[in-house]
């Protein structure tokens, strides 16, 4: 009996366990991304109960309380490194005190009052946001290239009492200072002295002020509600508009880098605007929960960066689509794999460039993530499937409820059906993202600009009376459940009955090996419905513009609609029209059209014939304007 009992137990234990050894193969045969599944969601947990705890802590706790936190557990740690100078934690939290105790003293300033900072990237912008925290005053982030009409609405969109300007920027404030002057509004430059009435030398106070902790009695009317920075947002057209972010959002934008990965030890290699909120929500924000060390930098440069990297020993590197591109048109060099970075975050990288980065740089691991200042929604492709945006989940959309609805790119508006319902876009097909605006994941909107918050909001979705969050981006799902940016709305345009995305076009234009730069847009030519394909584009100094060599070249990565019909090149280097976050502005291209008689830049048109790009001609020009030359 006591055999037969053995017998019986093998026979039932032998299957069993077979099956637990099988089961992670099966798993990755089947279902190879549901580990990572598990382990992200076990990620949002944990994220999940840290928020909770900390919105129950009384006093409530902020962001800043996090800083404070680090400072006092790691005093000599290196906050931020710049320009060969290493700041501590504890050095921060005292150059803070004293700017903000320079502050209080001063006469033009209440606590709680709204100061605009007007400021590149160097530590005294970080300080001086710190400070500004200290003392319970949301900060505007001005972005220190806009001048005259463009910075007095920024200034002007968030009530701001104070404008706090970098010595260099003195200049870019004498140009508005009447305007400010008649508000009543004081104005601090960070030198020691300043000889124009109206702007007063600020750091001389400085220097000379208490580096004592502030009382927490000064902040002590800030909720999870209250505003915490303003970010200003490029719309395509028009003025900037001026995000609120509040203290919530912040709290929760504390996590963005540990839940990539980042840890105490790592050293992050900033060289993003700190004024957007990719520098200083992820860059900036992120390291204070990690404690890490920042490696700031005035701004991107090519060139330098991987020097940079090795120098410091950066682990961690950010980046923006633009970025990746810009450093994979860098001259080949035997030590490019030669660095200590193991994670490189950030949106915006197309396939083709996420692959060349990879294939060139080493194994970094590429966490793509889609977010936006003001929007309610994000994704992290924590799979690392190249291309991707993000995967999407069931606990994901039960907490963020979204959909990716139809869209018209020629009336520029999502397709409703006849109960005046929005259609939901088939799975592997394009639609517009919305995200539907809960508790959970409000949108708070555009501070002074009612109307462009009501602009992106969008009623009656899905049902009567529901309310979503416009995007404004055109997205992808698959099969497996990845998703993928196709385009911005307004960033494409519709050729021979196909959908054109003008990056994408972009990107494959500057993997080629003549073009520097290109800004893709589509052009109006009279009797042809939607509009065609043109790049204004600026050529490599050391090689010669191609036109058979560049033809090849999209023939090969492109369909022929997508295949930009006209191009423009350049003299001008193409910053002209490139914003601080290189996004590129095309209204002005797109109004100037193709016609030789008009544009002083070198024109090509593509010709199939000659398998070439050749010279637009004033007859070919007026050939395919009277219409005897089709397209």
């Amino acid at each position: 009996m006591h055999f037969h009992h053995v017998y019986v137990s093998l026979f039932y234990a032998v299957p069993i366990l077979a099956a637990l050894l099988l089961a992670p193969f099966a798993l990755k045969t089947f279902c190879p991304y549901a580990w990572m599944d598990l382990l992200y969601f076990g990620d949002l947990v944990r994220i999940l109960v840290r928020f909770v705890s900390r919105r129950r802590r009384r006093p409530l706790f902020f962001a800043l309380d996090r800083f404070l936190e680090q400072s006092s557990a790691h005093p000599d740690r290196p906050f931020v490194v710049f320009e060969g100078e290493s700041y501590t934690y504890a050095y921060a939290d005292k150059r803070s005190n004293r700017i903000a105790h320079a502050l209080r003293s001063h006469r033009g300033y209440e606590a709680g009052d709204t100061v605009a900072l007007f400021m590149g990237n160097e530590p005294a912008f970080m300080f001086t946001w710190l400070a500004l925290a200290k003392l319970g005053s949301p900060v505007a982030l001005l972005n220190h290239n806009i001048r005259s009409k463009s910075l007095l609405h920024c200034f002007n969109c968030c009530k701001a009492r104070v404008l706090i300007a970098a010595p260099e920027l003195k200049e870019a404030v004498e140009d508005v200072l009447p305007s400010l002057m008649e508000q009543g509004v004081t104005i601090l430059l960070m030198s020691k002295q300043c000889d124009t009435p109206g702007i007063e030398g600020f750091s001389d106070k400085v220097d000379q002020a208490s580096d004592a902790p502030l009382p927490r009695s000064l902040r002590s009317q800030i909720t999870f509600k209250s505003p915490a920075v303003y970010i200003y947002t490029s719309g395509t057209t028009g003025l900037p508009k001026a995000a609120l972010v509040n203290q919530n959002r912040l709290l929760t934008a504390l996590v963005v880098l540990s839940s990539n990965g980042v840890k105490t030890n790592d050293v992050i290699y900033l060289n993003l605007p700190l004024y957007h909120t990719a520098g200083f929500i992820i860059g900036f924000i992120g390291s204070i929960e990690t404690g890490s060390t920042i490696i700031l930098k005035r701004k991107f440069s090519a060139s330098q960066f991987w020097d940079d990297c090795r120098k410091y020993n950066v682990t961690v590197i950010q980046y923006i689509g633009e970025v990746m591109r810009y450093l994979c048109s860098t001259p080949k060099k035997d030590n490019d794999k030669d660095h200590k970075v193991r994670l490189a975050i950030g949106n915006g990288v197309r396939a083709e460039i996420w692959r060349e980065f990879t294939r060139r740089f080493g194994n970094i691991q590429i966490r793509e993530f889609y977010a936006s200042t003001e929007g309610n929604v994000g994704f992290v492709n924590y799979a690392g499937k190249t291309g991707a945006i993000g995967r999407v989940n069931f606990f994901h959309k039960m907490l963020f409820p979204y959909a990716l609805v139809q869209y018209d790119t020629e009336r520029d508006e999502p397709i409703r059906d006849a109960n005046g319902l929005c259609l939901e876009a088939p799975r592997g097909e394009t639609g517009l993202l919305v995200s539907k605006i809960t508790d959970i994941a409000p949108f708070v909107g555009y501070a002074q600009n009612e109307e462009q918050t009501e602009k992106k909001r969008l009623r009656n979705v899905l049902k009567k009376g529901d309310l979503y969050f416009n995007t404004g981006d055109l997205m992808r799902i698959d099969e497996d459940n990845f998703i993928y940016f196709q385009d911005r709305v307004g960033d494409t345009f519709r050729w021979k009955g196909e959908n054109v995305a003008t990056t994408e076009v972009s990107d494959i234009l500057t993997i080629s090996d003549c073009l520097k730069e290109a800004n893709v847009y589509g052009v109006q030519v009279p009797g042809h419905e939607g509009r065609i394909g043109m790049a204004a584009v600026t050529v490599n100094k050391d090689t010669p513009f191609d036109g058979s060599k560049l033809y090849d070249h999209v023939a090969s990565y492109l369909p022929s609609y997508a295949r930009p019909r006209f191009i423009r090149i350049q003299v001008i280097y193409l910053r002209t029209f490139v914003t601080g976050t290189f996004k590129q502005m095309k209204m002005k291209l797109v109004e100037e059209g193709f016609d030789p008689g008009l544009i002083q830049d070198p024109l090509y048109i593509l010709d199939d014939r000659e398998r070439s790009y050749k010279p637009l001609t004033a007859e070919v020009h007026s050939a395919i304007v009277s219409g005897s030359m089709k397209l």
